[in-house]
């Protein structure tokens, strides 16, 4: 069960205590694409991706969005190509895993998924993912050889998925087909996400898809109001919720998808929306301060802290280990900008030690607080073993 919200004023202080830890914004040195501000108001660009080194976006060219990548190995030049720059097409919404880039691409009457192997970053070798006719396939998400994302119409979205693992033989399948809505999948190795609005609001649910002819669907959040924009990572799965009034971003452990733990990331009185996760991070953007701002969560220390604040918006943030990324406004247009995160904000546990009860990668009294709660239960199925 969710806790009350904390009362204005118990927030105002320990908001206060967060940005005294934080105040050093800008602390990390921030890296726009285009590498002035010439290029990086030439065309907006929008809705970064990042996997590794390689971030990606749609960028608007002579009326059209069209795909672009960036190796970004030297931050102080990153090596701009192109992805797909159709100056017919519309290419939106590209995603990206090690060397394949997938988008959604507008073909005669509706949207299709294309991808891309950008092993040759001059030379992309592109290819159809899904491409039915008078069928809209949307808002792609791709990792390792599995590509998913929303297919159907404005009355009814489903999420499909496809195997590109054999190029000759690419296998195509069924996720979640129900009545109503199924949207924004977000997909790690063999856990896909999304949205469902079956209930009458938006929920998060989630499918293991290792057995394709199996899968084994879980409900992660369903409480009243709506969860959206899902995002997930090893055994972590975010997503923002409306539970409060404003947008928040909560968690869930889902080592266990039958038994998923929820947890609270940040429910500040304003709001916070399109989260992304990576390894310990998850990053999204925050009005606060009257303005969108980029902010973080370990989810080892359990610290939040401001990754950007320029006066200018800052919004739709992806993270890749300790690279940051999100789409800024700073120059008028849209650009794309991204950071690496380093020091006690981007701390990772090394290894477990025995006894860190609480999973925070120290052994300290919070510990021992915990372990004394639990002093002396004893849940065996047969109680005269106890003791």
């Amino acid at each position: 069960m969710r806790t009350e919200r904390l009362t204005r004023a118990t927030a105002a202080i320990l908001l206060a205590v967060v940005l005294v830890s934080t105040a050093q914004a800008g602390k990390w040195q921030e890296y726009a694409i285009g590498g002035t501000k010439e290029a990086a108001t030439e065309g907006d660009q929008e809705l970064a991706d990042i996997y590794g080194d390689i971030v990606v976006w749609q960028e608007f060219v002579s009326g059209n969005w069209n795909i672009y990548g960036a190796d970004i190995t030297n931050p102080d030049n990153p090596q701009v190509f192109t992805v797909a720059g159709t100056s017919d097409k519309k290419e939106e919404a590209p995603a990206v895993y090690e060397n394949i880039v997938v988008w959604q691409e507008y073909v005669d009457t509706d949207w299709d998924i294309r991808a891309a192997d950008i092993n040759d970053q001059g030379n992309p070798q592109k290819f159809w993912v899904s491409n039915y006719i008078d069928v809209n396939e949307q808002a792609p998400a791709i990792s390792g050889n599995t590509v998913v994302w929303q297919d159907g119409n404005d009355f009814d979205f489903d999420i499909r998925g496809c195997d590109i693992t054999d190029p000759c033989n690419f296998v195509e399948f069924i996720i979640a087909f129900y009545y109503y809505h199924q949207r924004a999948p977000a997909i790690y190795r063999n856990t896909v996400v999304w949205q469902d609005d079956t209930a009458g609001n938006e929920d998060v649910f989630a499918t293991d898809i290792w057995l394709r002819n199996k899968l084994a669907e879980f409900s992660i959040c369903d409480d009243a109001n709506d969860q959206q924009s899902a995002a997930v990572y090893a055994n972590t799965l975010v997503w923002q919720d409306n539970f409060f009034g404003d947008w928040d971003i909560y968690a869930a452990d889902i080592t266990d998808l039958s038994n998923p733990v929820e947890f609270t990331v940040c429910n500040n009185e304003y709001s916070q929306e399109n989260p992304d996760v990576s390894r310990n991070l998850v990053v999204w953007q925050d009005d606060r301060n009257g303005d969108w701002d980029i902010y973080g969560y370990n989810l080892t220390t359990r610290q939040e802290f401001l990754i950007t604040d320029n006066s200018y918006d800052q919004i739709n943030p992806a993270v890749s280990g300790n690279l940051v990324v999100w789409q800024d406004a700073r120059y008028g247009g849209w650009s794309i900008y991204f950071t690496i995160l380093d020091g006690p904000e981007a701390a990772e546990c090394t290894s477990k030690i025995a006894g860190d009860v609480n999973g925070d990668c120290q052994v300290d009294w919070h510990d021992f607080a915990e372990l004394a709660d639990n002093w002396l239960e004893c849940n065996l199925d047969q109680p005269q073993a106890c003791w």
